[in-house]
């Protein structure tokens, strides 16, 4: 599973994303270009000391990303798409991608992905915060394609981590 940003605006959820893949020991790739100056101050202050230990790949433009070889599915969250993210079954090295805040993706992007997901929402709402709709669809794909075993080693590994002697 890897988290997918194309082309970002705003450097507090990009950090946020970037926080989040960290914790989540997920990789990620990051489209640009970014709607702000992809500097290392303003990423920090939203993703704070995680991005030290965040896996990245930085790639120039969508063209760069589309011809490096990738593994799995591209999934894209999308607010046009029919398909609720709670009835796909996810695989383990899906990617999973999310759009700019301001215009989502281009309709290059949208037909070059092998699936399209939605998060249902009530009306009049049409959409949700990057950051808050990449969390729910990691969560339940990680949900979907942790195994058994992995997931006992996780909550081992959590609980001697937080322990105290």
């Amino acid at each position: 599973m890897r988290l997918v940003l194309f082309e970002p605006d705003i450097p507090q959820n990009t950090g946020t994303l970037m926080r989040l893949a960290a914790g989540l020991g997920l990789p990620l790739d990051l489209i640009e270009p970014c709607g702000f100056v992809l500097d290392d101050r303003r990423l920090r202050r939203a993703g704070m000391d995680y991005l030290d230990h965040l896996n990245w790949i930085r790639h120039s433009s969508w063209e760069a990303y589309a011809a490096s070889p990738q593994a799995g599915r591209l999934v894209l969250l999308t607010t046009r798409a029919a398909q609720p993210y709670t009835s796909f079954a996810f695989a383990p090295d899906d990617r999973i991608l999310v759009g700019r805040e301001s215009a989502g993706v281009p309709d290059a992007v949208h037909d070059a992905a092998d699936a399209r997901l939605v998060i249902p929402l009530c009306p009049p709402a049409r959409s949700l915060n990057v950051a808050i709709s990449a969390a729910m669809v990691l969560g339940e794909a990680l949900r979907q394609t942790a195994s058994p075993d992995a997931a006992a080693a996780d909550l081992a590994a959590h609980a001697a981590a937080t322990s105290t002697p």
